[in-house]
Order: structure tokens, then C-alpha cells, then sequence
């Protein structure tokens, strides 16, 4: 059977269904707004990129217990390709599924995932609670204090940056250089303009 391939506007709609939850829809577009980066970054198909990122966790607002179990059973309801719920479902790697990430997509949603987080944390305790003039020594000032972003677990991170082959450095900059175009939408402006922002080198 051939399953039609979903589009960003469908994604939303379904993930609407789902999630009411202002934080899970932030959430939401800022792995989105990473992986369509990611997938520019290494000539990826961004739309396909993009969707998955938009669409993995939703779940988590009806289902928590059943994390990405739901989110297979809906997606297949709605004729999702096999590839697309298993790049989903990879996200979860030893988490909550066993879906361990092979290909490029699903190494790179294994890797953002939890990063986001840390980054939006971050973002939010500068005087310009932003993005846009954060760089990637920010966040890396912040790596080893497991108090903040309690929440966040620092291990699949490192362990997505290994299986991109990248430094973590190079990880947290792309991640933020993502959330930078999805900034508007995820409230992540603080009190800069899109224009006072400067791209973030490496480690620095």
C-alpha cells in the first residue's frame, strides 16, 4: 500500500489534535525549526526533516505513560510511511522505545531532542532572555551544573553528538542557530530583534 507522504500543515493539524499545551507546541517548533537546519546543514530533505521534528512527541500531552507507543498507533492510523514513525519512534532509543537511531534523521532528532531544552533554559536566564545573541559557551558554562534543567539528560546528548560525529560544541551551535529562525514562535526574542542577533561560532 502506498502511504501518502504527510506535509507540514497536516503534521500540525494532527499534532493540534493531540496537544493543547502552549510549552509542547513551543517545544514542538523549536525541534522543528533544529532539524530543518540540520537537514540544510547536510542536504537533507528539510520538509521530511522538518515534519518528524514538528510531529515527535504527539503523545506526550494525552498519553505520558505511553510514550511513542501512542504516537506509532496514531501515526499508523493516519497511513504514515514506515520510515517517517520509525524516525520518530528513534527519538525514544533507550529511553522508551528500542528503536535505535540509524540513519542521519533519526541520529540527528536523538540529538536535538533533549537539547532544545537546555537551550531554551539557558536562553531564559539571560539579561536578554533570547537566542539570538546566545552562543554555544552559554550553554557549555551550564553542562555540569545538574541542577539546571534538572530535567534534562546530558548522557543522550553527548551520545548524539558522537553518533553525528560532531563535537558537542558544534551540536549546541547548530541547535541554537536552529532555534534562531523558529525564535518569533517559540518566544525565544526576549528583547532583541531578529536583526541584533550575530551567528554564534563554534565553542564560543
Amino acid at each position: 500500500m502506498t502511504r501518502t507522504i504527510p506535509d507540514r500543515a497536516s503534521a500540525l493539524e494532527l499534532f493540534k489534535k493531540y496537544n493543547k499545551s502552549e510549552s509542547l507546541m513551543k517545544h514542538a517548533l523549536a525541534v522543528e525549526g533544529v532539524m530543518r537546519y540540520m537537514a540544510r546543514k547536510y542536504g537533507e530533505d528539510e520538509e521530511k526533516w522538518g515534519v518528524i521534528g514538528l510531529i515527535h512527541d504527539l503523545d506526550y500531552e494525552m498519553y505520558p505513560d505511553q510514550h511513542c507507543k501512542m504516537t506509532r498507533k496514531i501515526l499508523e492510523e493516519n497511513d504514515w510511511p514506515d520510515d517517517y514513525i520509525r524516525a520518530v519512534m528513534s527519538h525514544g532509543w533507550g529511553l522508551v522505545t528500542d528503536v535505535e537511531p540509524m540513519s542521519l534523521l533519526e541520529k540527528t532528532i536523538f540529538a536535538v531532542d533533549e537539547l532544545t531544552g537546555l537551550v531554551v533554559t539557558s536562553a531564559l536566564v539571560r539579561p536578554s532572555r533570547s537566542v539570538l545573541d546566545m552562543e554555544a559557551k552559554s550553554v557549555k558554562k551550564k553542562w555540569n551544573d545538574r541542577r539546571f534543567a534538572a530535567g534534562v539528560d546530558r548522557s543522550v546528548i553527548e551520545k548524539g553528538a558522537t553518533m553525528l560525529g560532531i563535537s558537542l560544541e558544534e551540536l549546541i551551535t547548530d541547535c541554537i542557530m536552529g532555534m534562531r529562525e523558529v525564535a518569533g514562535e517559540t518566544g525565544l526574542t526576549g528583547n532583541l530583534s531578529r536583526e541584533e542577533g550575530h551567528p554564534p561560532t563554534v565553542g564560543g
